[in-house]
Formats: C-alpha cells, sequence, structure tokens
C-alpha cells in the first residue's frame, strides 16, 4: 500500500512540476544565432518617442529570418513590474534592404490566446537598416504590470519592418513565459511544489522504515531447542509389555 502512494505522489510531483520545464525554442540554437547577428549586425537606435502602432495586420517578408533570446534568463522568468530584457535576431537573406520600424509585444492568457492580459510598450527604432546578406540583432526591454498573478502566460513578440517602402510583420517569439513576484521567486505554485517535495521524503523516509523493519524480522534467528535426555514413558513400557521388544531386553540385561 505504501506503494502505491509512494507512486501517485511521485508522478504528482512530475505532473505539477512540468510546466516549469517547458522551452518554446531551444535556448543553444537561438544563442548562437544572436552570437553571429551580434558579430555582423547593424544595430539601430532605439527612438526616444514610443509610438502606438495599434494592430496592424501585416505579413512577413519569406526573405527575412527573426529569432528571440531571453539573455542569461533560460527559463522565461519575468518579475512582475520589473524590466525584462530580450534579444530580437533578424538575417536578411533577400536583394533589397530591411528598415526595422518598431517592436512590440503583448501578453495572453495560455489556455485561450483571444483572451490579452496586457499590451506591453512598442519600442521604436530610427535609422536600423539591415543591409542584404546581413545579420543584426535589437534590444527589447519590457516590463508587465506589478499587479498581474504570478503564474504562466502566453508572450508574442513581432517585430515591423518595411522593403522598398512596403511594410511587413515578424513575430518573433509565440511561447510562454512564467511571471513570478517582484519581492523573489516563491509563488504560490513553488511553495506548493516544495510542501509537496516535503512531504514525498517524508513518505519515502517512513517507507523505507518499514521496509527495514520488515527484513531485520526475517533475519532473526529462530529459538533455541534444548536437546537431551528424558525418562522413558512408563505407559509406553506398559504397552509393550509382552512383545519381543521386552524380551531381548531382560535377556540383554541378564547376559551383564
Amino acid at each position: 500500500m505504501a506503494m502505491k502512494i509512494f507512486s501517485v505522489f511521485f508522478f504528482a510531483l512530475l505532473f505539477l512540476a512540468s510546466p516549469f520545464l517547458q522551452v518554446a525554442r531551444c535556448q543553444s540554437e537561438a544563442e548562437a544565432d544572436v552570437a553571429e547577428a551580434v558579430e555582423g549586425g547593424d544595430l539601430g537606435i532605439v527612438g526616444e518617442d514610443v509610438q502606438d502602432f495599434g494592430d496592424p495586420n501585416y505579413s512577413s517578408a519569406p526573405e527575412v529570418k527573426t529569432v528571440c533570446v531571453f539573455p542569461k534568463n533560460s527559463a522565461k522568468l519575468v518579475l512582475a513590474g520589473e524590466q525584462t530584457e530580450l534579444l530580437v535576431g533578424m538575417e536578411n537573406i533577400g536583394e533589397s534592404p530591411v528598415n526595422v520600424i518598431a517592436i512590440k509585444a503583448s501578453v495572453h492568457l495560455p489556455f485561450d490566446h483571444r483572451m490579452l492580459v496586457q499590451n506591453l510598450t512598442a519600442v521604436a527604432f530610427n535609422n536600423a537598416t539591415v543591409p542584404p546578406s546581413v545579420q543584426a540583432t535589437f534590444p527589447y526591454v519590457f516590463a508587465v504590470s506589478k499587479f498581474l498573478q504570478p503564474g504562466t502566460f502566453d508572450l508574442v513578440g513581432s517585430i515591423i519592418y518595411d522593403i522598398d517602402q512596403q511594410p511587413y510583420q515578424s513575430t518573433f517569439y509565440n511561447g510562454t513565459i512564467e511571471v513570478v513576484e517582484a519581492g523573489g521567486f516563491l509563488s504560490v505554485e513553488s511553495v506548493f511544489l516544495v510542501t509537496l517535495g516535503i512531504a514525498l521524503l517524508v513518505l519515502l523516509g517512513l517507507w523505507l522504515h518499514g521496509q527495514f523493519q520488515h527484513i531485520t524480522k526475517k533475519t532473526k534467528r529462530a529459538p533455541k531447542v534444548e536437546v537431551g535426555t528424558r525418562a522413558p514413558d512408563a505407559s509406553l513400557d506398559e504397552w509393550l509389555q509382552g512383545t519381543a521388544y521386552t524380551q531381548s531386553a531382560s535377556k540383554s540385561k541378564k547376559k551383564k
């Protein structure tokens, strides 16, 4: 019975911890792409004026490739009310220069992407141009509301640009982020997981203790049985009287 309870707690712990292990894109490959972009890129200057770009329904250009990295933050933890930085890498594989206009992002509920939680601040770029066959990296700093409840949310980030005065938009990130309280990395879910882990360790200790006691009981020696002589049973002698056994016994005594 203890083994069944142990198995249930173990799988429950894995199930609850699985959201923290989600990765929307391979971090190592993304970091390599951005590293190459920094070497040969042309970083634009962030504009001081923040514009409201609304929700343009632009398509993406096939000659533009994008990638996103959270520097030194592979778990994608976002402190509520504090700034978080990510890097957007762009590669221009076309024949015309790409003029980067702005980067914007928004936060959505993970179970229903149509439910908008927050529109993040858009960052405009001035004179940010990516020539043909060149890579460039653009920083984007955002902050979610300090009143946002800790948990898992979806972040959708887009970069707006134009090629030959034709506007385009590419989504560089569409995955999950983990919002935590600014006071620390402990949330309600984290406290619950820690409590569950402690309970699991206690249960494991009790199970091991029970198994140890069960083994020690089996290895105990059986009680010793004393073996010695005892007087012959009188009732047995009476039963054997007159038989060949008693007659042979009496003859052996007379010979002595």
